[in-house]
């Protein structure tokens, strides 16, 4: 089998605003010339609008609030809320891996430059190498496939505050502002600084592109770009369209025909599946994500779901349901504000100014809506109002479809929404027992040969007479394990899937285990000199 190479290439907190998916101010060639050599989808959707629960959906293919990674910020300490029963790293159930460990088993090498927000620690065994400099380039096999994920964070948030000397590349005066918005000099600078944000984007991606195209690499590697979730003020961290509605665009994938537009309902949760099916990787059945290519590819979607839940110091719960056309919102606490304390979204300019046009009254009803009660319900007609603004639950024209929408929400609710009824403290409670992280068992090595048949660990030394294979085994359930041999550099650990079969000589060997949401062990090491039978 020829297995495809496989580069993905995110961009933080962007909404389709790119001139292939028809924006009129966006100047965005390389994704433009990519949506035209490959398929542009017009209807993919994040789990949740904010980084870490999105993020956390994407590495493992699970529903966040399945697996209790869905409160954002999991690491987050802040004076004024210390009450909070954080930091932790989220533990997931046994069975659970990031995806890219199934890639790096069947021989690919796996990549990350370098972001993950996964809601736990990057285990050492999901990727070959996950920092600021990791690049396909790296491997230490040309030949061998490659799974590449680069991050570029100009788009994110914390690169929207203002600065005296930027430099917009994008006129105030020309960049559109949504109703929700107050039209000021502050605003349109916003707006313009995140348009400049995807244009700079666009070049970086630009620059992979043409490295793989300098490599030769460009025929046998499908292309991913994707994002996490939606830009700005009542788009990051909320349900709506401009919170979760994200770009997606596939390049090289059998089946896509260049130059495709696609309507097909995609979640974020279904990209690791995707990238299993494409790379001939059989995906696990505990997988909640669908592929949408590939040999394993599975129907379409009906509707995605999304959830909003605590956002560093303010806990919240909504609930979300979209087909085609209708968004349903469950507000699970009414009697909450919708504008929450989150001291970091307060300090987006937008932000600051919804807060002043509310204190001195200038805003319209659209606009300050954002300071208004919240309903029970939700209901948008999404094709006539793509903003989101005319609230339906109540006209007697919609009932229908807001039940439809209501069951289809409970019945994914009884399925997948584990934690839903489960305070926060309570969970981390059941993680973390008495109040520690656990830490995973160490690595024992299993030596298999005439003298010792797989009965005994070895200690600190070994001799094993050929023929003879070792074992490593970890006694914490759903651990996965890491070796490398003594001359090897210090980060290379090699993920291991099989007994290890070694050349005639000396040789050091080093083991650990990480389950995710616990501690590394210890490292193991084992002095093993290997004879000739005789």
């Amino acid at each position: 089998m020829n297995r495809p190479n496989i580069l993905w290439v995110s961009f933080e907190d962007t909404s389709p605003l790119y001139r292939c998916y028809g924006d009129p101010v966006a100047r965005t060639p390389n994704l433009d010339r990519l949506a035209r050599e490959g398929c542009l989808y017009t209807n993919a959707y994040s789990t949740a609008g904010v980084c870490a629960p999105a993020r956390s959906a994407i590495i493992t293919g699970m529903y966040p609030v399945s697996v209790g990674s869905h409160h954002q910020r999991t690491s987050h300490q802040h004076p004024a809320t210390p009450e909070l029963p954080t930091p932790y790293e989220v533990v997931l159930p046994p069975c659970v891996k990031c995806f890219p460990e199934y890639l790096r088993a069947q021989g690919y090498y796996c990549c990350n430059n370098e972001k993950t927000d996964y809601q736990f620690a990057p285990p050492v065994t999901a990727w070959d190498d996950c920092s600021g400099s990791a690049h396909w380039r790296n491997r230490p096999n040309p030949g061998q496939p490659f799974f590449a994920v680069f991050n570029p964070t100009r788009t994110h948030e914390s690169h929207m505050w203002e600065k005296e000397d930027e430099d917009l590349l994008y006129d105030p005066h020309e960049v559109p502002v949504p109703p929700y918005f107050p039209d000021t000099p502050k605003v349109r600078r916003s707006i313009a600084r995140m348009y400049t944000h995807i244009e700079q984007s666009d070049r970086q991606l630009g620059e992979l592109l043409q490295a793989l195209a300098d490599d030769g690499l460009s025929e046998n590697t499908l292309v991913f770009h994707w994002s996490d979730h939606g830009p700005m003020p009542r788009g990051k961290r909320w349900l709506y369209d401009s919170g979760i509605r994200v770009p997606l665009i596939v390049k090289g994938a059998p089946g896509i025909e260049p130059g495709n537009r696609s309507s097909q309902m995609i979640s974020t949760l279904d990209l690791g599946p995707t990238v299993l099916s494409l790379a001939g990787v059989q995906v696990p059945h505990h997988m909640q994500g669908r592929a949408f290519l590939g040999a394993q590819k599975q129907p379409e979607r009906e509707a995605i779901y999304a959830c909003r839940d605590r956002f560093d110091e303010s806990y919240d719960q909504v609930r979300c349901v979209r087909d085609k056309r209708f968004k349903y919102i469950r507000n699970c606490q009414p009697e909450l504000p919708r504008n929450i304390w989150i001291p970091y979204l307060n300090r987006h300019p937008i932000m600051q100014e919804l807060w002043e046009g509310h204190m001195k009254g200038t805003l319209d009803v659209v606009q300050d809506a954002i300071f208004a009660p919240r309903p029970v319900e939700e209901l948008y007609d999404t094709e006539a109002d793509p903003h989101e603004i005319h609230n339906l639950a109540d006209e007697p024209g919609a009932r229908a479809g807001l039940d439809r929408l209501r069951r289809k929400l409970d019945e994914w609710l009884d399925e997948y929404d584990k934690f839903a009824s489960m305070d926060e403290a309570t969970m981390v409670r059941q993680w973390y027992p008495d109040g520690r992280q656990p830490q995973t068992a160490p690595v024992v090595f299993i030596p298999h040969h005439s003298d010792n048949p797989g009965i005994e660990p070895a200690q600190e030394r070994l001799v094993l007479i050929q023929p003879a294979r070792l074992q490593l085994h970890c006694a914490t359930q759903g651990a996965s394990l890491a070796y490398r041999l003594g001359d090897e550099a210090p980060g290379v650990w090699h993920l291991y899937t099989a007994p290890l079969h070694f050349p005639e000589g000396l040789t050091t060997l080093q083991a650990k285990a990480i389950r995710i949401g616990y501690e590394e062990s210890r490292v193991s090491t084992l002095e093993l000199m290997v004879q000739r039978g005789r």
